[in-house]
């Protein structure tokens, strides 16, 4: 008799998911053995005295509300570094998530893309810009091996304000919230979708080397501790954001990164580029970026602080380029995606770029991949 209660106990715990809930380091973490860890899909809380991590996560509505002192709950590399003159600092920081993400399709550029499940915020892009004599700029990829950007072995640095960010995949995010399976989830996008990574790296990006070459002549990499000169030549080997295209179908994912599994849409952190989504395909409110600027040493950025997920307006583009003051920009002094496309969005042919112009460059664009736009 008392062996059959045992047995039937054992059939029923069998029989239905189990959440074991444990605690290390300060951090509580939920696992179960669901594709998702629930817990981190509702309210949590990450306090963490080793790193002074304070998250916490609350439902309110149709909102996921978080707050953070955007510090890790991990170990970083050393800040400041060779390549990285800054030193973490908390930053006080309150995101808001659609609880119900609306998948819209269209590809929206968003320089910050999401926060992952700690508060730190992903960032893939950079400030950092090789301008060339001959007129070309190139966007610097975090990832590469030609400039020093002082990136720990989380892929990340520090920027001016002491904002710790992510470039590319989070090493120790995806070993703290490791469930077991092969997605991790890690994060979530602005629009409300959720982060992932694949252990396996089986969901590839979709996104290829041009072919060719690189063009541009004396050209140079300068910052307010280093100045060098570099060659552009040679084929596009992933330094700059504008050696990728996009290219439908090639991968798994889609131009931000995404994919639909299971019926549920989400964006995939990979160890290829874009590493992490450069746009969203969800509905979601921009915010005010916080604080000054946001590139490694906040001297190079050829974007303007404006408002997250949007284009720079003519007069902010005047501000950053207009260097003689005439109202327009000539070829001369476009930079980043206005120097490279400068040809295309010139229509009269007149050597210098008008608001109308630049307007109507702005609307062709949403018909290319916004991945592939150099951004910060």
């Amino acid at each position: 008799m008392r062996y059959s209660i045992l047995l039937l106990l054992v059939m029923a715990c069998n029989s239905h998911k189990t959440t074991e809930v444990h605690s290390h380091d300060d951090i509580a973490h939920a696992h179960n053995d669901a594709q998702e860890v629930t817990s981190y899909f509702n309210e949590y809380t990450l306090n963490d005295k080793t790193y002074g991590t304070k998250t916490s996560v609350k439902i309110k509505g149709d909102k996921r509300i978080m707050t953070t002192n955007s510090l890790p709950n991990h170990k970083t590399g050393q800040f400041p570094n060779q390549g990285n003159p800054n030193s973490i600092s908390a930053q006080e920081r309150t995101f808001d998530f659609p609880l119900n993400p609306v998948y819209t399709g269209i590809a929206k550029w968003a320089r910050e893309p999401g926060i992952a499940l700690n508060g730190i915020k992903f960032e893939p892009g950079t400030a950092e810009v090789v301008v060339c004599d001959t007129g070309e700029n190139y966007r610097v990829e975090a990832l590469q091996e030609v400039i020093d950007l002082g990136l720990d072995f989380n892929h990340a640095h520090v920027q001016p304000t002491g904002a710790y960010h992510y470039h590319g995949t989070p090493t120790s995010v995806i070993e703290n919230f490791d469930a077991g399976n092969d997605l991790v989830h890690v994060g979530f996008a602005h629009d409300g979708f959720p982060m992932y990574y694949s252990k396996s790296g089986k969901y590839k990006p979709s996104y290829k080397a041009l072919s060719g070459n690189r063009e541009g002549e004396d050209c140079s990499y300068e910052n307010p501790h280093q100045s060098m000169n570099l060659s552009v030549g040679g084929h596009h080997d992933g330094t700059f954001t504008s050696d990728f295209e996009f290219i439908e179908g090639s991968g798994d994912l889609d131009e931000c990164n995404g994919i639909t599994i299971n019926g549920k849409y989400m964006y995939l952190v990979t160890a290829e580029f874009p590493y992490v989504s450069r746009c969203l395909m969800g509905s979601y409110e921009e915010a005010r970026p916080q604080g000054p600027g946001q590139g490694l040493n906040s001297r190079n950025s050829t974007e303007p602080n404006h408002r997250q997920g949007g284009r720079p307006s003519f007069s902010e583009l005047l501000k950053m380029m207009d260097t003689n003051n005439d109202k327009r920009i000539s070829k001369k002094e476009a930079k980043g995606p206005l120097s490279e496309d400068f040809d295309k969005i010139d229509k009269n042919k007149d050597g210098f770029l008008s608001e109308e112009e630049i307007q109507t460059g702005a609307r062709s664009s949403k018909k290319e991949p916004e991945g592939r736009r150099p951004r910060n």
